[in-house]
């Protein structure tokens, strides 16, 4: 199966129109698509209420994507808040179990950050992580270039599939050793994730601009280049059972449009999404 969905569900104004959708976003947003990543779990592990709401509100065969808190990926700057690492992973861990009971966790998506390099360190706490995160299925995105430089292109696919890793495919801006190219492998057989992040490649890396951050993920994909991907998508379900695809390009709020697209594009229709909202007209 071919689930595609967004990052995060509170962004998407085109999909909010009618006043009183804002009062429950999170219903409407599972109104059109069957998976969504839940972003904020990265700036913070998220209380048990949170996700208990979130698995109420969503349909029985609904599909989380939750991010990795940033102190278990190396984002985070200073101290964690937490005693020790083993104690950081296991509260995120803990804070899984409303979706892990309602079987509506797709992965947790580990992103490491660009200085995040291909050395022996690293691979060491890469497989550090894995273990700590026993049979949840963990999907890994890197951001360095040089994981898939030709002298360890291969060996770092090996990696992941041995690490039982589920590889998250990414659609970015190629703009040097802060970007990876698309690499269409697979690496489980049930489970791959692929990751819309636009081409600006101009708001890419302009890190010490006020509004980086903004305009980072400024990008509307045009129906040439979904097209391209359906293909490509067709090809990793013949691969791999399910595929994720997220749409993270939302600066603008194209995300959602975009998503919509592609699903129309791979003639998809989805059974047992959350109940339409209608417009009286």
């Amino acid at each position: 199966m071919i689930y595609v969905g967004l990052t995060g569900w509170g962004d998407h104004d085109s999909l909010y129109e009618l006043e009183a959708s804002k009062k429950n976003k999170l219903a409407i947003y599972a109104s059109y698509f069957p998976t969504v990543e839940v972003d904020s779990s990265f700036y913070a592990v998220q209380p048990l209420k949170n996700a208990q709401k979130w698995v109420e509100e969503t349909p029985a065969s609904f599909q989380f994507i939750v991010k990795a808190y940033q102190g278990m990926t190396g984002h985070q700057r200073g101290e964690i808040p937490f005693d020790s690492k083993k104690e950081m992973f296991q509260s995120f861990k803990d804070s899984l179990t409303p979706y892990i009971e309602a079987g509506k966790l797709a992965m947790v998506l580990f992103q490491f950050p660009p200085w995040f390099d291909c050395k022996k360190e690293n691979v060491q706490y890469l497989r550090w992580c894995r273990q700590e995160m026993g049979d949840i299925p963990s999907a890994l995105e890197f951001r360095h270039q040089s994981w898939f430089w030709p002298a360890y292109y291969e060996r770092t696919l090996q990696f992941m599939e041995q690490e039982q890793w589920i590889h998250s495919i990414c659609d970015e801006p190629q703009a040097g050793e802060g970007s990876i190219p698309i690499v269409l492998k697979t690496t489980r057989k049930d489970k791959v994730l692929v990751r819309f992040h636009g081409r600006n490649i101009h708001g890419w890396q302009k890190r010490t601009d006020v509004n980086w951050r903004e305009v980072r993920y400024l990008y509307r994909y045009n129906e040439e280049e979904l097209r391209e991907w359906v293909n490509r998508l067709k090809m990793l379900q013949n691969e791999c059972r399910n595929v994720y695809v997220v749409f993270n390009n939302n600066s603008g709020g194209d995300a959602a449009d975009n998503g919509k697209e592609l699903i129309e594009l791979m003639k998809i229709e989805y059974e047992n999404l959350a109940p339409r909202q209608l417009d009286l007209f």
